[in-house]
């Protein structure tokens, strides 16, 4: 009898199994024969879901570093997928621009051959355009169908495990403070490094052996302007790290190589100090701008471990790499975002609340502009404060021809993160009766920063007036813009050091 029963359970769960297996190849097959145009209209759904997930994520004081990397991979997978579905939209319109203007072409063409010896001739056109086509194509890397829809059963696997991540998300507080923000204000939050800002906090209140004697020194490297400043300034601003150390120490400057202990604590800024705390745990925050002297360091951190108590930690921030040597944990690399987190990125700084959708063509200028900034922060900024203040499609084309040029005439390589390098040439747009012109180029000789503290100090002229032509120097000789005027810790000022060089009256 039993034997009987566990062959009609085998078989019914054989049956169950082989109903489970058709089903799925069913929905594949269906899946398969969907047009491209209900994959995107799907991949967008998913995209709304994930983005719901990840917004009630960061309204939640998560400290399980499980979950912390599932929201980072789930941003990630977001950046993809806007990437992709922009992608293939802004294609699309590039397409049915392009038949059109071949069907244009050959109407042309067939009323005479008077147009073949015209410079105006529309197969020149024609050919022009498509190689522009290609080469944009080349650029934004259009997906295929079929990229397209691996991609969606990526997407749909990922929403169907968030289901047990909800519930575990409801039994963390709410974080009614939140340092990261809302995605509808990107000028107002530290974009793109919430992964490296936990891993910080993380080190910052991981207990110390009460025995140890050694202090724990977290490095965070990166190239110049890449937010190495803003992420430990958004780390110290949090109120776990305010509440776990009783001082939070500042020190800036070159090598560390003129310091001598005794004098040391007298060159750093207080950035915080909570009196009601019990504990004598403090932070230093040594800012450098390349290598430590090794020999400063070491008396340094001697000193610091004698006076220091138990628990005490230590960021020191680098260009160099070779600052991973001293660090008790491992080390925090910036590097530029991705280009499809930039695009997002970018995107909303240029659109802000307007859709997208309802200027395609605008938005795929922008995409173009967003692969010309190499991943440049500030540079988005200008070049956003710039499209924002004019909507023409004629415009926008002009910001993106500049920025072409501009690249190509400092010998830039795209995806080649190029903000600290100096100098550059630029050059201005200046708007005429007949339209646009290259307005008068500019040499950039460096650039500094000025803290909040000093904006008495910082020149009224941006580097959007210099561009736009809204201003110009009177004569020729060095001078100072305003670069951009960072609206986040540690609210930094960018300034330029510009010079005239020559005018340019190519134009439009």
């Amino acid at each position: 009898m039993e034997v009987l029963v566990s062959a009609v359970i085998g078989d019914i769960v054989s049956r169950t199994i082989s109903v489970v297996i058709e089903k799925c190849r069913e929905q594949m097959t269906a899946k398969e024969h969907t047009t491209t145009e209900e994959d995107l209209q799907r991949l967008h759904q998913l995209l709304l879901r994930i983005s719901a997930i990840i917004e009630a994520a960061e309204g939640r004081c998560i400290r399980n570093r499980g979950m912390i990397h599932q929201v980072s991979m789930m941003i990630i997978q977001l950046f993809r997928g806007y990437y992709l579905l922009d992608s293939f939209k802004s294609t699309q319109k590039k397409t049915d621009s392009f038949k059109s203007t071949q069907k244009k072409t050959d109407d042309e063409e067939v009323s005479g051959s008077l147009f073949a010896q015209s410079k105006f001739n529309p197969a020149k056109r024609f050919r022009r355009l498509s190689s522009y086509t290609q080469n944009y194509s080349m650029v934004v890397g259009r997906g295929s169908s079929k990229e397209l829809k691996q991609f969606i059963l990526v997407l749909e696997s990922m929403v169907a495990d968030l289901k047990e991540f909800a519930i575990f998300l409801m039994s963390y507080p709410r974080m009614y403070r939140q340092p990261y923000g809302s995605y509808l204000v990107l000028d107002k939050f530290m974009f793109g490094r919430q992964m490296e800002r936990e891993q910080a906090i993380g080190f910052l209140l991981q207990p110390e052996p009460p025995s140890g004697g050694n202090l724990g020194v977290l490095p965070i490297v990166g190239p110049g302007l890449i937010g190495k400043s803003t992420l430990v300034e958004h780390v110290c601003d949090d109120e776990r790290v305010r509440n776990h150390f009783s001082l939070i120490l500042r020190y800036r400057g070159n090598d560390l190589k003129d310091e001598i202990p005794t004098t040391f604590r007298d060159h750093c800024v207080i950035k915080h100090q909570n009196s009601a705390s019990n504990e004598e745990r403090s932070l230093l925050v040594i800012e450098l701008l390349g290598d430590v002297d090794e020999g400063a360091w070491k008396r340094l951190l001697q000193t610091s471990e004698r006076y220091m108590a138990n628990g005490s930690k230590i960021i020191i921030t680098s260009r160099s790499e070779k600052m991973a040597s001293v660090g008790t944990t491992k080390t925090i690399k910036l590097s530029c975002l991705s280009k499809e987190a930039f695009w997002y990125f970018f995107k909303m700084l240029v659109f802000g609340s307007t859709d997208p959708e309802e200027h395609p063509k605008l938005t795929s200028i922008a995409m173009e502009l967003a692969v010309e900034t190499c991943g440049s922060s500030i540079f988005a900024y200008v070049t956003a404060t710039l499209l924002r203040a004019n909507r023409s499609v004629r415009f926008w084309c002009r910001v993106l021809r500049q920025a072409r040029e501009f690249r190509q005439k400092n010998n830039f390589v795209l995806g080649e993160y190029h903000e600290d390098r100096m100098s550059r040439y630029v050059w201005g747009i200046a708007e005429t009766q007949q339209g646009y012109e290259d307005g008068k180029q500019f040499l950039i000789h460096h650039s500094h920063q000025k803290g909040p503290a000093a904006h008495s100090e910082v020149p009224r002229i941006t580097i959007v007036d210099l561009l736009s032509g809204a201003w110009s120097p009177m004569q020729r000789g060095k001078f100072e813009v305003l670069s951009w005027r960072s609206v986040i810790p540690p609210y930094y000022n960018y300034v330029y050091s510009c010079e005239l060089v020559q005018n340019k009256n190519a134009r439009l």
